[in-house]
């Protein structure tokens, strides 16, 4: 769609608005949009007020005769049905809905006005399906995206309304074809249908409008292969997230016009057609998870509006090329998940444009040569190398020097050595994941200096030693920043998800704030000092050798969601103040040596058994009950101590009668056997 079309229509409604405050609103469309709010339930306090004029309500706007020409009512929180009065707004030319949650089936009657040119339904929860015929003569612009719109797609959008420019109908639950009467769309720039259970191949036609520049369409189930098209004025194509299969066609010199084309997650096979190899238009090329196959050979003497280059997942084979450094604008790479081999082009070192780059899962080798080019790149900002450098050792060279790096992600190589020196010269680094390798050694106190450093993971390694105090006084872990992303200026796209959610994406590193040291040799205790990291969101120790106390200090981590101190040698008891947090969300002690009674409420009444066991010291509500256990280990009270000790007397005296009664009873007839002997003698 054209910013400045826009642009002007809001300038002319503006104007208009202004005019009408000289104005009264028309008694008709007062009378309707009352109407309108009794349909909702909940209203907008300037619309129950008792002015009776309409264009001084909030979000309507009349023209210079008082006649409503807009109705803008973002944010309002309104729930309810729209009423079948709306459709007495003849004169209404902008209805802008959006992000009200409105519930209900759509009316057909509002598909009837004659005049309006704007509608603008996205983001509420309409249900039920769109009328057949559609008659809207002067729509320029329809959105009625995010909602719960099933069943086919209207036929009749362009046959009646001839001059749509902007037709948005993406993440609904349309399914079927895309109607054959789309082809009458001749007006159309703007075309979206993310998101949906659209089916069928796409339509040739679609490519043969001659005012369409966007044509989204990824996320559906859209099945074949695209076709052979005649020159178009596409300035963006998305076809991702569908089932289309085949060789790429080789038509993208017919698009002279096209910066966006995303086709990833479908069933691709073959090589890159030689013109999108060479298309001097492409700035964002996307073609991840699917098959494709060959060596890169991209031409960046003609592609030098290339700016974002995203071939991961595939089977391409062969070295990185070399020639990429020469596309003068590509900023962000991603190649990982292919079969590459060999080592990073030496031509690296002259890739000024360069500042994301992921190279991750395939079958690179020297690391320390590697780190040695990539240096050289001023703006490289991200790095992700995991699983590409496997059994090497981590490079130790104190000169290595990456003044821009924010994000450096070293994981699953089983690199050995120990955490690296050059490391404390990374001034702006927020994200560090060296985990899963063979580091041995300390965790040295110079990464507690990272005065950025937001994101640490040093997991399942070999360190030992204690954590160093200075990593509790990292400063952006000590102040309350919601902002977890690493933003980069790189396409959006979304899916959607089991539960019926559509779910966007990002290039973007997105990392909650952690610390996570879990599964290594650590010893010491936890230093009360972490309770200083109230932006931390995840803390992982287990699996390590710490003792001591649990710090009652760890209270002060308001927005900790996870909390894993598990399989260590700590001891004490559970403080009581870490129920106060309520945003605990993952919680384990699990086989330490901890006693007492564990905590109840707030969120540890939601934690299970697991969260405890293996401590036998511990008794409360989720494991062996105290009570049960008192009388388990037999602890007398001192009123059954007294009553023992002052019993003791007759439990003693009734021993020896009883002991003598018995010995009466065994010896007396011997002596009377032997008196009566001797009596016979």
């Amino acid at each position: 769609m054209n910013p400045l079309w826009l642009s002007a229509t809001i300038v002319i409604i503006m104007c208009l608005s202004a005019e009408a405050q000289l104005n009264s609103c028309n008694s008709n469309d007062s009378m309707v949009l009352k109407r309108f709010m009794e349909g909702m339930e909940s209203a907008i306090d300037e619309w129950t007020s008792n002015s009776s004029d309409c264009c001084h309500w909030d979000g309507v706007t009349c023209d210079f005769a008082g006649k409503v020409i807009g109705l803008e009512l973002s944010k309002k929180r309104l729930i309810g049905n729209l009423l079948d009065s709306i459709s007495d707004l003849d004169q209404i030319r902008t209805l802008n809905l959006s992000r009200n949650l409105l519930k209900g089936t759509l009316p057909n009657s509002i598909f009837q006005l004659r005049y309006l040119q704007i509608l603008d339904l996205s983001a509420n929860e309409f249900s039920g399906s769109l009328p057949d015929s559609v008659d809207l003569p002067s729509i320029q612009v329809l959105d009625i995206s995010d909602n719960n719109f099933e069943g086919p797609i209207a036929p009749g959008f362009c046959i009646n309304s001839t001059g749509i420019r902007v037709l948005k109908l993406g993440v609904n639950y349309f399914n079927g074809e895309i109607p054959l009467e789309f082809e009458k769309c001749s007006s159309l720039e703007y075309l979206c249908l993310d998101a949906n259970f659209v089916s069928g191949v796409i339509p040739e036609y679609l490519f043969r409008l001659p005012r369409l520049l966007h044509l989204s369409l990824q996320d559906n189930v859209m099945i074949g292969e695209i076709r052979n098209v005649n020159p178009s004025n596409l300035v963006y194509l998305d076809v991702s997230l569908n089932y289309i299969s085949g060789n790429l066609p080789d038509f993208f010199d017919s698009f002279p016009n096209l910066t966006y084309f995303a086709a990833h997650s479908n069933s691709f096979n073959g090589g890159i057609p030689f013109s999108l190899l060479n298309s001097r238009s492409i700035s964002s090329l996307i073609l991840r998870n699917n098959s494709f196959s060959g060596s890169i050979d991209l031409n960046c003497s003609a592609m030098m509006n290339l700016v974002f280059l995203d071939l991961a997942d595939n089977e391409f084979t062969g070295s990185i090329p070399g020639g990429l450094s020469s596309c003068q604008s590509l900023k962000a790479i991603d190649l990982g998940g292919n079969n590459l081999t060999g080592q990073i082009p030496e031509s690296f070192k002259k890739f000024n444009s360069l500042c994301y780059l992921s190279l991750s899962m395939c079958n690179l080798n020297n690391l320390s040569g590697s780190l040695q080019i990539l240096q050289h790149c001023p703006n490289l900002t991200t790095l992700v190398l995991s699983r590409s450098f496997d059994n090497e050792e981590m490079p130790s060279d104190a000169n290595l020097e990456f003044k821009m790096l924010k994000t450096l992600v070293i994981p699953n190589c089983k690199l050995t050595g120990m955490i690296p020196i050059w490391l404390n010269g990374l001034t702006r680094l927020k994200i560090l994941d060296l985990s899963w390798n063979e580091l041995s050694g300390s965790i040295p106190p110079f990464l507690g200096n990272l005065q950025s450093l937001v994101y640490l993971d040093l997991s399942n390694n070999y360190l030992n030693g204690e954590i160093p105090k200075s990593l509790t006084h990292l400063p952006d872990l000590q102040v309350h920043d919601y902002s977890l992303e690493l933003p980069l200026e790189f396409p959006i796209f979304m899916r959607r998800g089991m539960d019926g959610k559509v779910l966007r994406y990002s290039y973007g590193i997105r990392f909650p704030p952690t610390l996570d040291l879990s599964n290594n040799f650590l010893t010491g205790p936890i230093c009360p000092e972490f309770g200083n990291l109230i932006n931390l969101h995840v803390l992982n120790l287990n699996y390590n050798e710490l003792s001591g106390n649990i710090p009652s200090n760890l209270a002060n981590l308001t927005s900790i969601e996870t909390l894993d101190l598990s399989h260590n040698d700590l001891s004490g008891e559970i403080p009581l103040s870490l129920v106060s947090l309520g945003m605990l969300s993952k919680f384990s002690v699990a086989y330490n040596n901890l006693t007492g009674i564990i905590p109840s409420g707030g969120q540890f009444s939601t934690f299970s058994v697991s969260s405890f066991e293996g401590n036998p010291g511990l008794c409360g509500e989720f494991v062996l009950s105290c009570v049960k256990k008192q009388e388990s280990l037999h602890i007398p009270k001192f009123e059954e101590v007294e009553e023992s000790i002052t019993s003791l007397p007759v439990w003693t005296g009734f021993g020896i009668g009883f002991l003598f009664a018995v010995m009466l009873l065994l010896v007396l007839p011997r002596i009377r056997d032997t008196h009566d002997m001797d009596k016979f003698k």
